[in-house]
């Protein structure tokens, strides 16, 4: 037996070992957090909530240098930001799938929060299907784990035993809980930041909240609630296709809006510019209105 586990311990060792080589530390706040290696010649992924300050960011790098580090962008609603340090020759991790990944699966979470590499053993508790985040962002099957978030934990590195990377850690997007967000968002989002400096997003420039219909309009559209819009902004998307203030949204492209938060996964940021239909009630009738989406400031 003693045997068994120097076996495993040297295994999960030499896996820390090598997953540590793309965990940097990242130093933006009062108390360092941690960064992966995305890119060899010096592209950074890191958690937004632990960037305290957009200059003046040093990045700790594996072979113990700090070396100055420049905000490219980030994206608060997936808590995801990119940096670029003054460095080469850096070890980008293997990435996993996370479709692979099932709830017992063992990981270790890495994190770099002084010089040497800090790692924690646990368990994947959650795999969730794609998920729209409090603010909005859209995360694709994230990993929630049971292991305990310890300093420099957000930013670091969700490692699977087989070696690869399963996701970025953070504690950011929900309180209490260990989340990692997948290696398929962390590359939307990073080629978005690096091409735009920001996640693109969709944007109508109206204020809604959701209404109760009456009874027979209720059961005319099959639905018990439509969105009230509240505030048109001049020369937005909404205004330009003659919505009003009192205009009830019933559908947006085909799909039901009962709520605010229905809204938002249509307006993705790969829709910008495309034309969609919308059918809203005005004085208590339907009629269908084209909106052209905008793109969000």
């Amino acid at each position: 037996m003693s045997e068994v586990a120097k076996g495993l311990s040297d295994a999960l060792a030499a896996l820390v070992e090598r997953g540590g080589a793309s965990v940097v530390r990242v130093e933006a706040r009062r108390l360092p957090s941690s960064g992966v290696v995305w890119g060899a010649e010096g592209l950074i992924v890191t958690a937004h909530h632990a960037l305290e300050r957009d200059e003046g960011i040093e990045v700790g790098l594996p072979d113990e240098r700090s070396v100055p580090a420049t905000l490219v962008g980030r994206d608060p609603t997936t808590d995801v930001a990119v940096l670029r340090a003054e460095a080469s020759g850096l070890a980008s991790p293997s990435w996993g799938d996370p479709a692979a990944v099932r709830v017992g699966h063992l990981a270790l979470a890495l994190s770099r929060p002084g010089r040497s590499v800090r790692a924690n053993l646990g368990i994947v508790s959650v795999r969730g299907e794609s998920w729209r985040t409090p603010a909005g962002g859209r995360v694709d099957g994230y990993l929630q784990t049971d292991v305990a978030r310890h300093p420099g934990f957000s930013g670091g590195l969700l490692l699977g035993v087989d070696g690869r990377a399963l996701g970025l850690n953070t504690s950011g997007l929900l309180r209490g809980l260990s989340l990692a967000v997948p290696a398929p968002t962390l590359s939307r989002v990073v080629e978005s930041i690096l091409a735009h400096g920001r996640v693109r997003r969709g944007y109508l420039g109206v204020g809604t909240y959701a209404v109760r219909l009456p009874a027979e309009l209720e059961k005319q559209l099959g639905q018990a609630t439509a969105l009230m819009i509240v505030s048109v902004e001049p020369d937005s998307p909404a205004a330009r296709a003659d919505l009003r203030l009192g205009d009830a949204v019933v559908s947006f492209d085909g799909h039901a809006v009962r709520h605010p938060a229905d809204l938002l996964p249509l307006l993705d940021g790969e829709r910008i510019g495309a034309e969609v239909a919308a059918r809203i009630l005005r004085a208590g009738e339907a009629r269908d209105v084209h909106i052209t989406i905008g793109a969000r400031s």
